[in-house]
């Protein structure tokens, strides 16, 4: 078994008409046994930014640490938030530092960027970005969240709708992958606003 299935993982995000969404599973395992089933694995970095991180759960907290100490250093300096492109590079930037000893996490970024564009990336543990204008995978249960996306995204889709997919996608793809699950956390992000919600799994 991989060190990136250790805890095990699902984390998704997808782009609708002005507006993101964001979503990741709430298990968190030792290999097959379950230790919790609340973890958090999306974090909000100001109210237009977000990043979810699959992986070890312990470099996940330790990363996202650096990031919003990262992040407040930038507010001070510069006095504004950070664009969703600059705070990819920071996060690519901050990953490829440690490449020879690597954060064992695979990070999901997205936010709205200017005109309310939305803006969405992946990366691997060397920070090498994949950019994607429909939505984007990473975890244990990847593989079947491509399938699930590819089969459920519409372009252009509203907040509620985009809703509705992204947990669709989310809950039918940690049914088919033993080390994710237990329901999930969606964020869904328009200009005005931020829908948090919690989903219940076949277990709860």
């Amino acid at each position: 078994m991989s060190i990136f299935e250790y805890n095990g993982s699902a984390v998704v995000a997808m782009v609708g008409k002005n507006c993101f969404a964001i979503a990741s599973d709430r298990r968190l395992g030792v290999q097959l046994q379950t230790i919790a089933t609340d973890f958090q694995r999306i974090s909000k970095i100001h109210d237009r930014v977000f990043i979810g991180l699959s992986g070890l759960a312990t470099d996940v907290q330790t990363l996202y640490q650096r990031l919003v100490f990262r992040h407040k250093l930038y507010q001070l300096r510069e006095e504004r938030d950070m664009k969703p492109e600059t705070f990819a590079s920071l996060v690519s930037a901050i990953i490829y530092e440690k490449r020879f000893g690597p954060y064992l996490c695979q990070p999901v970024i997205a936010g709205l960027g200017e005109d309310d564009k939305p803006f969405i990336c992946t990366m691997d543990s060397i920070g090498a970005k994949e950019l994607a204008k429909d939505f984007v995978v990473s975890g244990t249960a990847s593989e079947s969240l491509y399938g699930a996306c590819e089969a459920m995204y519409k372009p252009d889709m509203e907040a509620e709708e985009l809703f509705e997919t992204i947990s669709q996608a989310l809950l039918s793809s940690v049914d088919r992958d033993c080390l994710s699950g237990w329901g999930g956390h969606v964020y869904v992000v328009t200009p005005t606003e931020i829908k948090e919600r919690i989903l219940k799994g076949r277990m709860d």
